[in-house]
């Protein structure tokens, strides 16, 4: 089968589920332009994922925007590192139960089934391409180049989104539902020690998110500061494009071992953790947090088979300082001297931290406001994740909040705590969409409860027109 043949026998699919029926959807109109019933903040695959949801459910007056251009969407063919995915292979996501839009489908289309057999795991770049097809033969509205500044709750019970970029249609978008699928960082930023911020110029070192100039490098030596699997990412990256030296620091006395997600992904804790009580929601991502994901196997064993590979194990950062030949790095073993810095040290996640939620973040409840952990488990970084609903809305700390924050979703890492790993991995996804559609379809026919009840009371269209021939004539009982 070709990829042609492919692309068609998705539609044909589609067409049996009866895919692009009518919308249902009440529509609302505003003086001040066009009013979506959804607009989706992100076009990687999480807003790809929420947008096939949408159509399928009939909900079609939606848009999805992306700060990027089209085709770089996401991490995958920007500041992603890793040489492949490290989800199995065999794990779906946003095909969301059409066989045909499978990345399985679409690699066996141009490699054949043994091509399938033979591959370990999905190349990176594969993915993104993989991607593109997507959004393309299912024809998703993404508008690309930009960018959301700040979301502002009208009276109405809408909301006017700020935006710009190069390709904004308009300075602000009109939207009844929001839903941030905003990926990894979505749900906060990412974090860099105040160690290193405050005592090293800006060209020293640079966060794993970052764009980095490999080139400038090639000869060089720089540190990678972090023990999961993105550290390492990056130091195989960095020697491949030519760096002379790549130094992994890892504070642990040994390297994480455990990858908790391949438990979940067998154990029925991915699609069934939204159902946990809450002291096992957050006992359970406590002790996620604690594991840290490692590196896979054939990524420790690429970056550690170049002769420039270092590994200080036990090796926790004391002090960072700028010297005339770069960076001066401290550790209990001593100090080492760098070009360059890269710093793999994850992210903080607050609403507090997003600009385009400054007008209502005070307003959303978080884990604190919700449950007070045992002091023994209680996490300041957990704590701060929005507690949201098994639908991935925002909830308010207070009953005159609640109409600031109704209608807005957060479908990206910050629902961690509340939802597992199903809007943050691609092991989750196939389950974490469908329980995003539903809650925003419900909120959107409920808006409407009471006009959606007459029509279906005051509903008088016969459906039966046939005519009887002959009445019979009405007999008495005895």
């Amino acid at each position: 089968m070709s990829l042609e043949q492919l692309t068609e026998r998705v539609k044909t699919d589609l067409s049996y589920i009866a895919y692009g029926g009518a919308d249902w959807v009440t529509p609302v109109h505003h003086p001040d332009g066009h009013v979506y019933d959804v607009v989706i903040v992100g076009g990687g695959q999480s807003g790809l994922g929420a947008a096939f949801g949408l159509l399928r459910e009939r909900v079609s007056n939606i848009l999805v925007i992306d700060e990027n251009c089209k085709g770089l969407e996401g991490p995958w063919v920007t500041y992603a590192r890793m040489m492949t995915l490290r989800t199995p292979k065999h794990l779906t996501s946003i095909d969301l139960g059409i066989p045909s839009l499978t990345f399985r489908a679409w690699w066996e289309a141009q490699h054949g089934q043994d091509g399938w057999e033979a591959l370990d795991k999905i190349p990176r770049g594969e993915w993104m391409k993989y991607l593109r097809w997507y959004r393309r033969i299912l024809q998703l509205p993404v508008v690309n180049d930009v960018k959301l500044d700040v979301i502002e709750p009208l009276a109405e019970g809408l909301y006017r989104l700020h935006i710009g970029g190069a390709g904004a249609p308009a300075p602000a978008l009109l939207a009844r539902k929001v839903i941030l699928a905003t990926g990894i960082q979505g749900g906060g930023e990412w974090h860099v020690p105040p160690m290193i911020a405050n005592n090293l110029p800006r060209h020293l070192y640079a966060h794993t998110s970052e764009a980095i100039d490999f080139d400038s490098l090639k000869g060089k030596k720089v540190a990678v500061l972090g023990g999961g699997a993105s550290a390492f990412d990056n130091a195989n990256f960095a020697l491949t494009e030519g760096v002379a030296e790549a130094h992994v620091f890892v504070r642990r006395k040994e390297l994480p071992r455990v990858n908790p997600i391949r438990q979940m992904e067998t154990s029925g804790m991915i699609e069934r953790f939204p159902s946990l009580p809450d002291a096992d929601k957050y006992a359970a991502i406590r002790h996620f947090f604690q594991h840290n994901q490692p590196p896979t196997n054939d990524t420790f064993e690429r970056a550690s088979s170049w002769p420039g590979f270092h590994l200080h194990i036990a090796s926790p950062w004391l002090d960072v300082k700028a010297a005339d030949q770069g960076a001066v790095v401290t550790t209990p073993a001593g100090s080492f001297t760098f070009d360059f810095l890269i710093i793999s040290t994850g992210l903080l996640t607050d609403p507090a931290l997003r600009p385009e939620l400054k007008l209502v973040e005070q307003h959303i409840a978080r884990w604190r406001d919700r449950y007070k952990a045992p002091e023994a488990e209680a996490s300041p970084m957990i704590d701060a994740h929005p507690y949201l609903t098994p639908g991935f809305a925002y909830t308010s700390r207070t009953e005159e909040g609640e109409k600031h924050v109704y209608g807005l979703f957060a479908f990206n890492y910050s629902a961690l705590i509340n939802s597992g790993i199903s809007a943050s991995a691609l092991s989750g996804m196939r389950y974490g969409v469908p329980k995003l559609v539903s809650e925003v379809a419900d909120q959107l026919f409920l808006d409407h409860r009471t006009e959606n009840l007459q029509h279906f009371f005051a509903y008088n269209e016969p459906e039966f027109t046939g005519v009887w021939p002959k009445v019979a004539s009405a007999v008495k009982a005895p």
